[in-house]
């Protein structure tokens, strides 16, 4: 169980936007920051994060497009809290936490949206050793949110041509294009990114539309980090220009 009082406060050095994290919880890291990058969206658009956590990707989504609305789902009390605490403190009253499993987003929205976007659990229940906290497993593993639930929750919700926006492993790109497809979201853009230029691609980022046509434009291969490691650097670079 992650205590409330356990918290630190991280300086995005991105115009004074900071966010809570608990010390032995679920950190975000490059991917969330890459897919907030990767999210268009317009001023008059509704839309939904699935699985928010801190709410990073959420806050740094609307700092640089500033929909209308972000409905964030977090079906963990632990996080939902932590995801309001953060919009609240970064001053962003349109964005609304929602303590739910996704599967039950009908209780919650009456209409279609715009835009969903996810950074969702990586690992199958049988690949990978579950860690011992709970709360990071269910951040980790598919068991409360399996890939089929994911894409069919946000095939449902958009509206046609509504966009989804997901990152994924590299090594679950098939498997992942052929759901997206089965659901009607068509992939339009695409890239894959790697840690370093030494290692292979390691996550892949997809932008569908429902009810799109076919065709996918693949963007070039990004490195995320600096050799350090460093993804500070990384959210500097891509939130510095907000046009």
């Amino acid at each position: 169980m992650l205590n409330k009082l356990d918290l630190r406060l991280d300086d995005l050095n991105l115009d004074n936007l900071k966010i809570y994290q608990y010390l032995n919880g679920y950190a975000f890291t490059s991917d969330s920051v890459l897919l907030a990058n990767f999210v268009k969206t317009k001023k008059s658009d509704i839309c939904v994060e699935i699985g928010t956590g801190s709410g990073i990707i959420s806050i740094l989504v609307n700092y640089k497009t500033k929909p209308n609305k972000i409905y964030a789902f977090e079906m963990q009390h632990e996080y939902a809290f932590l995801a309001k605490k953060n919009a609240d403190y970064n001053r962003m009253n349109n964005i609304e936490i929602i303590e739910s499993k996704i599967q039950n987003y009908k209780e919650f929205l009456n209409f279609n949206v715009d835009v969903v976007f996810c950074n969702p659990p990586y690992y199958k229940n049988d690949t990978c050793q579950k860690s011992e906290d709970e709360s990071i497993a269910m951040c980790k593993h598919e068991s409360f949110l399996p890939l089929d639930d994911l894409v069919d929750c946000a095939s449902k919700m958009l509206k046609f041509k509504g966009k989804f926006y997901i990152v994924y492993p590299a090594s679950r790109v098939c498997e992942l294009i052929y759901k997206l497809k089965q659901s009607k979201l068509e992939p339009k853009k695409m890239f894959f990114a790697q840690p370093t230029l030494e290692k292979e691609a390691n996550t892949v980022y997809i932008e569908c539309i429902k009810g799109g046509k076919e065709g996918v434009n693949v963007l070039p291969t990004l490195v995320t980090n600096t050799l350090d490691g460093d993804y500070v650097q990384t959210i500097q670079k891509l939130y510095r220009d907000r046009s």
